[in-house]
């Protein structure tokens, strides 16, 4: 079904196929952040298979994903949007949208979004998909149109990870002598550092393996009786090290800091710890919801 969405500027909307592959790879990559790599049409087959490394059991939720593309006069596609129904509590999902940040076309891809899902609530951006290495939300200040498009829908968002990236090798940092680096129990794509004292474990930490030179610190921690002494920071400097081994040039992570301060989720020192070691934030994640209210 082919959707007019302006006569004026002779913009449609209609059902993605396979010869848009290409187009639609490119605006995704017209949206890429640092540290993120490069879309390729592997990973977009993923994406529209609705399979993803990341949040896997989220997506196994979902029903198949529907994809639009918006076209432009002649068949030039300008946007692109993939969204699904989770049946379990009958909500939409809006997975990922890019449009090169043009508002027009953002706007409309999100009100076809809320139109398909009728009197369902419906969530924006709350997975990260194949196209990313874990971006679990929208970056706000790379994606000045889509946020205005989604808050203009009457979506309300909610401030989840800071993201942030450095370039490898890691200088100046300490490191931990003994080290048990082992895959990762909970993905084949990951890897465990173990530090122990005696019998007991005194801090842990998982990276990705490199994907196009860029590696994950996923998690990095220190257990309660073992802080204090320096741990963190020795772990997070074995951590980059092992990524380094394993081909990364660069370094990305992300901070859960929607917690105020003073929370037991507090992230201000973890914060500290990143910026002192070279990681800068890109942007702040933020993920919307629009209630049947609205």
């Amino acid at each position: 079904m082919v959707i007019t969405v302006s006569p004026v500027l002779d913009v449609t909307l209609r059902l993605y196929t396979p010869a848009d592959e290409s187009a639609v790879v490119e605006l995704i990559n017209a949206d890429r952040l640092p540290g993120q790599p490069h879309a390729t049409p592997g990973m977009l087959k993923e994406a529209l298979k609705g399979r993803s490394p990341v949040d896997a059991g989220w997506w196994a939720e979902l029903d198949s994903p529907v994809t639009q593309v918006a076209v432009y006069r002649a068949g030039a596609v300008i946007g692109a949007v993939s969204y699904a129904l989770r049946p379990k509590d009958r909500t939409g999902q809006l997975l990922w949208l890019h449009c090169r940040e043009r508002q027009d076309v953002a706007d409309a891809l999100i009100r076809h979004t809320v139109a398909a899902f009728e009197a369902c609530p419906v969530h924006a951006f709350h997975f990260a998909s194949a196209l990313s290495l874990g971006l679990e939300a929208l970056p706000v200040r790379h994606r000045p149109a889509t946020v205005a498009a989604v808050e203009r829908a009457g979506f309300t968002g909610q401030r989840l990870w800071r993201y942030m990236r450095a370039d490898l090798p890691a200088h100046g940092l300490p490191h931990l002598t003994h080290v048990k680096v082992g895959p990762d129990p909970g993905g084949k794509d990951a890897r465990r550092l173990e530090a122990r004292k005696g019998r007991r474990t005194v801090a842990e930490a998982v990276v990705g393996l490199p994907v196009q030179g860029t590696g994950v610190l996923w998690w990095i921690g220190v257990e309660p009786h073992a802080r204090g002494q320096g741990l963190g920071r020795a772990m997070l400097g074995s951590a980059l090290d092992v990524l380094a081994g394993l081909g990364a040039t660069e370094a990305i992570l992300y901070v859960d800091d929607d917690a105020p301060p003073g929370d037991e989720r507090d992230r201000t020192a973890a914060n500290a710890l990143y910026e002192s070691a070279g990681f800068a934030e890109v942007d702040r994640l933020h993920s919307y919801i629009l209630s049947t209210s609205s």
